[in-house]
């Protein structure tokens, strides 16, 4: 690596102010330093001699979300041949490697449009304002495919990312200026411009070709059984009644299976086990926010509770401890939630924003089946509400305060 630092920096002075490729400096800067330990250095006040840099710190996220990759890669592979063959009882660990090629067929392109498209436009950017490319996305390029379904056309994925990025981070003055989620306002921005293609039982296995098997989700079946017809894997729920819908559900959709991430879905959001191997590096690195993921949790536990309370349908007497491990609700709370930009910064706002947002998350997926995942609605609304709760929870601190000074 000394050697070809040493070449990088022979060819430094060309790149800067005054040099021929001067106009090429924040994307020569941006990759010198992803590679290399940065050599900036702070020349007066207070400072910390550290390594360990915003890309750094990124690149630490994405080894978080490889777990949830490779899983994604296999799980969206077995339901591609699933869908091939019209054919759901097809054993989940047959035949491997055939569903390892399959489902990489199917998610590195995704994963090659959204960096290829979300770093063109950041070096479009970067060298129009004369800055270093901004280090968010390396994370972002990552969640955008995560949170797909399998069948989404690239072109779909490619408009979303150029409008994630401008829209929703560049605009506000790039990473860290950002008020909401880039990777869920990319597919927010496709689940309305293009609902038919983020949503349906047709979107979730790539390759489907067998005329009359569907396609469905856990969350999808649900959203059915607040309809007259109760659906559960394209079979009808003969009984009708509440418990038999359940137990038809949990069926197909067994707890286990739902942990372990062996149910369709969106490409990276299926395995609970995948997201804690990622919390788990995210928390002991000290990246993540435990307050936020526990807090997420026990707000969503909270909701699933209040529907079995009010119980008027059989999508409100599911069991709260299933809701946690369908859709997106782990992987929304674990990478979405903590995002350090958009969520809250002050200790207690933390608790206020995950708890509230695992709260929405599960009273809008139960009372709207329209929005089935409600996570991510729930997490876009608490990125705006963010800066509002941590006013008030330091205004609180100084009133406070301020009656301790008066008693003193």
């Amino acid at each position: 690596m000394k050697f070809l630092e040493k070449i990088v920096h022979k060819h430094e002075p060309k790149f800067a102010k005054g040099g021929k490729l001067e106009k090429w400096n924040p994307i020569f800067e941006s990759f010198t330093t992803l590679v290399f330990t940065p050599a900036h250095t702070t020349k007066k006040g207070s400072h910390i001699r550290d390594g360990v840099d915003l890309k750094r710190t990124m690149m630490l996220v994405i080894v978080a979300l490889i777990p949830c990759l490779l899983f994604g890669i296999y799980n969206t592979g077995h339901y591609e041949l699933v869908a091939e063959m019209g054919d759901r009882s097809l054993p989940y660990l047959d035949q491997f490697w055939s569903k390892v090629g399959a489902g990489a067929f199917v998610v590195l392109p995704l994963l090659v449009v959204s960096y290829g498209v979300g770093l063109t436009v950041e070096f479009v950017f970067g060298v129009i304002k004369g800055h270093s490319l901004h280090e968010g996305f390396l994370v972002s390029g990552m969640l955008i495919p995560l949170v797909m379904p399998a069948d989404v056309p690239l072109w779909m994925v490619a408009v979303a990312t150029v409008f994630a990025v401008v829209i929703g981070k560049e605009i506000f003055g790039g990473t860290g200026m950002n008020i909401v989620n880039v990777a869920l306002t990319a597919r927010a921005f496709l689940f309305f411009a293009y609902p038919t293609s983020m949503s349906g039982d047709n979107v979730w296995m790539a390759g489907k070709e067998v005329d009359g098997f569907t396609g469905s989700t856990a969350l999808g079946d649900l959203a059915t059984f607040t309809s007259d017809k109760m659906m559960v894997a394209g079979s009808e729920v003969v009984e009708g009644t509440s418990q038999a819908a359940i137990s038809a559900f949990e069926n197909s959709y067994s707890m286990m299976d739902s942990f372990v991430g062996m149910i369709p879905g969106s490409v990276g959001e299926t395995s609970v086990i995948a997201c804690l191997a990622g919390a788990a590096l995210l928390l002991f690195t000290g990246i993540g926010s435990m307050r936020i993921i526990l807090s997420f949790v026990i707000g969503g536990f909270a909701g699933g509770l209040l529907m079995n309370a009010i119980g008027s349908n059989p999508y409100m007497d599911l069991p709260a401890a299933h809701h946690l491990l369908i859709g997106g609700f782990a992987f929304g709370c674990v990478f979405m939630a903590t995002d350090p930009v958009t969520a809250s910064q002050t200790a207690f706002g933390k608790i206020i924003y995950g708890f509230v947002g695992g709260l929405l998350a599960i009273l809008i997926r139960v009372l709207n089946p329209a929005y089935p995942e409600g996570v991510m609605l729930a997490i876009l609304f608490m990125n705006i509400m963010a800066p509002i709760i941590d006013h008030y929870v330091v205004q609180a601190n100084v009133k406070r305060r301020l009656k301790r000074l008066k008693t003193a």
